[in-house]
């Protein structure tokens, strides 16, 4: 494919995805495939002659499009948003074209600066504390990391190595696999489940606090664990707070636990993956009261703030912290401004050395949107949660299991466990709508997330009387059976 053909193309792709989205209602919005389906579809091997796209995109609408789940379709109500938008989609054309990777300055000055400036912004949208803000000549300061699960990672293991090096300077006859075995991490029952896989990786205990009725951890749960592991000869190191829990969206209570971090030096991490985006929005801002505390800070923009994944924001207090915990420096990578105290090189803030330039997407979609357009999308989503849930609570036979605060709306039958597994395989079997589960103490509950950037009252009001009828159908089965 030459420049010529490129150009043809690219217009030819541009209305493939722009007549995709404009038809993407009439898509069920879960494929109706078993596992393996692909694999007779497409040769053994990888063709020897080159073949032309024509036949290339053909084969994309005939074998991949059936086993692709719509996560923008307005009917798609599972996990969390990841409501990417046009001004990203149009940016990430422009990085890969481009192709610049950003593990250094010197590998990109533009790609590192801008990354470092819109972090700036993107804390200043959020009223994050100086702190956190790399400025002119900060301390702290951002990075995009791919995901929420790699920002708890890279988090945790420079925790991990602070503390090792802070216990040994005190203890120089203890080695590193002392400290190590004694070493444990901290975070909420209803916290996700990368806290754990950071704690394998890692090589640490990871012990979970118990959550209150509101399923969110209060620092008297803390303190009673952290007496009881430092009297077992146990050195608490870090603890992950969840503000907007995957399970209900739920908030640990920062006020209460930061004070006790600070005061026990143990590195409070945030992790806001998919609330964080509501912070931008002065009425929500509270739920974040208590950052000031924290170490670290994390959310997914690419959730709900219009961008397209990958993209999750962290924050430090002290950069320091991740870089002397990353910091591998061999002659190739390195440059004659490394050592100025001018530059970012972003390689010692993350686990992967290459980086896309995913800045872009986010520069795109802060000046197209603005402020006020990413606020307005914020609160219609949560108005249309509101709305789920009152509907939810008219019906007698349905109840609402846990506080709706943002665009999850966690609801049940009022019956066995059972019954509401087969609701759920009822409604995704139906293709109609897509819903997952979580269990909330033992309680099989479905989730009702707001997720598309198309999604309106209409979209919502038709998932519920497809719900209602589906379970009026199944309610009736059972009557039957008793009968």
């Amino acid at each position: 494919m030459d420049i010529t053909e490129f150009q043809k193309r690219g217009k030819e792709m541009v209305d493939y995805i722009a007549d995709y989205f404009k038809q993407l209602e009439k898509r069920p919005v879960y494929p109706d495939v078993e596992p393996g389906y692909l694999r007779p579809l497409i040769p053994d091997s990888a063709p020897q002659e080159p073949e032309n796209f024509e036949d290339v995109l053909k084969d994309f609408e005939r074998i991949i499009m059936p086993g692709v789940t719509h996560w923008h379709s307005p009917y798609f109500f599972a996990y969390f948003p990841t409501v990417g938008s046009f001004p990203a989609l149009l940016a990430d054309i422009l990085s890969g074209g481009i192709g610049c990777l950003s593990f250094s300055w010197a590998a990109s000055p533009a790609c590192t600066e801008l990354e470092t400036v819109m972090l700036d912004w993107l804390g200043k949208m959020l009223n994050l504390p100086e702190e956190f803000l790399a400025g002119r000549d900060g301390e702290g300061g951002g990075v995009i990391q791919g995901s929420a699960s790699e920002a708890t990672l890279v988090t945790l293991l420079a925790a991990r190595t602070k503390m090792i090096r802070r216990v040994q300077s005190e203890n120089p006859e203890l080695t590193e696999a002392d400290v190590m075995s004694r070493l444990v991490a901290y975070a909420s029952d209803q916290a996700h489940s990368s806290v754990e896989k950071a704690g394998s990786i890692g090589g640490v205990k990871i012990k979970t606090i118990p959550s209150n009725d509101k399923f969110a951890v209060c620092g008297s749960a803390l303190k009673k664990v952290l007496h009881e592991d430092r009297a077992a000869g146990l050195i608490p190191f870090f603890f992950c707070a969840t503000l907007g829990t995957t399970p209900c969206c739920s908030f640990d209570r920062l006020l209460e636990l930061g004070p006790i971090c600070n005061k026990e030096n143990i590195w409070m991490h945030v992790d806001a993956a998919y609330a964080g985006s509501a912070f931008i929005c002065p009425e929500f801002r509270y739920l974040l009261n208590g950052v000031e505390f924290a170490d670290s800070f994390n959310f997914n923009p690419h959730k709900w703030l219009l961008i397209n994944a990958e993209c999750s924001a962290l924050w430090v207090k002290k950069r320091s912290d991740l870089t002397s915990a990353f910091k591998v420096d061999p002659l190739y990578l390195q440059h004659c401004h490394q050592e100025s105290g001018l530059v970012t090189d972003y390689r010692h803030w993350q686990i992967p050395l290459t980086r896309r330039f995913r800045s872009l997407k986010m520069w795109f979609v802060f000046r197209m949107y603005g402020i006020k357009g990413l606020q307005e999308h914020i609160r219609k989503h949560v108005k249309l949660s509101h709305e789920f849930e009152n509907l939810v609570h008219q019906d007698e036979r349905f109840e609402i299991c846990a506080e709706v605060t943002l665009g999850l709306v966690c609801f049940r039958l009022k019956a066995s466990n059972q019954l509401n597994e087969a609701l759920l395989k009822s409604i995704n079997e139906a293709r109609k709508i897509h819903l997952v589960p979580c269990h909330l103490r033992e309680k099989f509950v479905l989730r009702f997330a707001i997720c598309s950037r198309t999604v309106e009252s209409v979209h919502v009001q038709f998932a519920w009387k497809h719900i209602s009828k589906l379970a009026t159908d199944l309610l009736k089965a059972k009557e039957h059976l008793q009968q």
